[in-house]
């Protein structure tokens, strides 16, 4: 298949349907969070394949924390053992992984192995891969706003400087450009409190597949689909 016409520099995923693909087959919830893995993995090794330079998975929201405790317990194992395993992986492809969210609610041998990981990935060159983890797009505002308060108290910054740009540079993703394409999967039309910010004049891109069938076609569709498009950022 030939590259498309325009790549998108940031690819920003809802992995949706890892539990749906599982209960239809007759396998644990955790089986599908595995075989889900296996999807980060394809469309990592594709979007360094067609010169995307960021992605970001939407691994792990606020709210599922809210879900049996068992199944937390076997993610937060299961996303260790990604670590440790995917790492040696990561450097091979020239990948640098970064994380955004509330990281400090993450289990310590989570966090531990996180920061392992991308601190001996941090000189990579290739795609940035951005884990969202115990993440909330509206906990990010709110913690924006907390720290630009903090900046005018200290007299950092004036409260007339604050503008848009001024306001993204307290975000989790400061270092990042806002995401290009946005995909979801498993049909659901809804943004689930993910980059509400940085989504702002981001293409959507929706599919019925559910994320553990989801592979590098699927990834090349979504691509293919984006180049048709133009982007005007409210103007003509």
């Amino acid at each position: 298949m030939a590259s498309p016409v325009k790549i998108p520099r940031h690819i920003a995923i809802i992995m949706d349907g890892n539990g749906r693909w599982a209960r239809e087959r007759g396998f644990s919830r955790i089986r599908g969070h595995e075989q889900g893995a296996e999807s980060v993995r394809a469309v990592l090794r594709a979007c360094g394949e067609v010169g995307v330079e960021f992605l970001t998975l939407y691994a792990f929201s606020t709210e599922n924390w809210k879900r049996p405790k068992a199944e937390i317990v076997a993610l937060m194992k299961l996303l260790e053992r990604f670590l440790k395993k995917e790492t040696p992986e990561l450097m091979e492809q020239n990948v640098k992984l970064q994380a955004i969210g509330r990281l400090t609610d993450l289990p310590p041998a989570c966090q531990s192995e996180l920061h392992r990981s991308i601190e001996k990935t941090s000189s990579n060159t290739g795609v940035t891969l951005i884990l969202a983890l115990s993440y909330s797009a509206r906990m990010e505002i709110i913690d924006g706003v907390k720290s630009l308060l903090d900046a005018v108290e200290r007299g950092h910054i004036d409260k007339a400087m604050i503008d848009v740009e001024m306001f993204s540079k307290h975000l989790y993703t400061r270092y990042y450009p806002d995401p290009d394409l946005l995909i979801r999967t498993s049909g659901e039309m809804r943004i689930s409190n993910f980059l509400l910010w940085q989504l702002s004049y981001t293409e959507m891109y929706v599919t019925p597949k559910m994320w553990p069938e989801f592979r590098k076609e699927d990834l090349l569709d979504a691509i293919n689909e984006y180049s048709k498009r133009q982007r005007r950022y409210g103007g003509l």
